[in-house]
């Protein structure tokens, strides 16, 4: 967040170099090349803002923007404008820490309970470490060892039916030292045999906890179809979702 703000109000400052005539700007129709030059940069502006367009007021960029292409007195010094600078971007690292905080809140309460339902339900296994599973298709073949390359198709969605990932539709099954993986992949495909369907409730401690991808989000719990199709030759191995990070 702080190198974003950072290259989002320089993005600004720099703005000035490049021509003038915002005022104008709503009659602009881009008849030349200066004129698409020009909506360009205010595109690439727009866009570089646009996490933060809500601090912003549009009028007063606007009135910087100008007073800057003037070269005349600024409304702020530089000392003056790095010190909001500065406050600023400590503003936003202080409610992202706080939105984290309670996102992984909640994603843990949610988790808590859905796992204490869901164990009760018929089918549904609960080891010692809190992994829960469920067997669609029992496989004849063997189980792997934690230090097993395995070769498996998976599905993972959170508890409220988001699909964050799948092997299945990128079209490839994926391929991974079995102690590579989150903890709770590590366990659960020890249970499965070649040619196994389980369903894997995995709490967040044994998936990402407070270090997900943003697309699961902190303290996660997370829900997988896997489909063990074969225990592999430990050098044949490419990239999978369930990856450590």
């Amino acid at each position: 967040m702080t190198r974003f703000v950072r290259k989002s109000l320089v993005a600004v400052a720099l703005t000035a170099a490049f021509g003038a005539g915002i005022a104008s700007a709503a009659d602009a129709s881009l008849k030349t090349e200066k004129d698409k030059v020009s909506y360009m940069v205010g595109m690439d502006i727009g866009k570089g803002l646009g996490q933060i367009k809500d601090e912003l007021d549009l009028a007063v960029v606007i009135q910087a923007l100008q007073d800057e292409f003037k070269g005349g007195k600024t409304l702020l010094t530089q000392e003056e404008g790095q010190q909001v600078r500065q406050q600023f971007m400590e503003k936003l690292q202080a409610k992202r820490v706080a939105d984290e905080k309670a996102s992984a809140d909640k994603n843990k309460t949610e988790g808590a309970a859905f796992l204490a339902k869901n164990k009760s339900k018929s089918g549904v296994k609960t080891t010692a470490s809190g992994l829960q599973y469920e067997v669609v298709k029992e496989g004849k073949g063997k189980k792997p060892k934690a230090t097993d390359t395995v070769k498996v198709d998976y599905t993972g969605t959170k508890i409220d039916g988001t699909k964050f990932d799948s092997s299945i539709d990128r079209g490839q099954p994926a391929t991974f030292p079995l102690n590579g993986v989150i903890k709770g992949w590590t366990e659960g495909l020890q249970l499965m045999t070649e040619g196994s369907e389980y369903k894997l409730y995995i709490p967040a401690e044994l998936a990402y906890g407070e270090n997900a991808p943003p697309t699961i989000g902190p303290n996660a719990t997370l829900i997988f179809d896997v489909k063990l199709i074969s225990i592999e030759a430990a050098e044949a191995t490419t990239p999978a979702a369930a990856d450590k990070k």
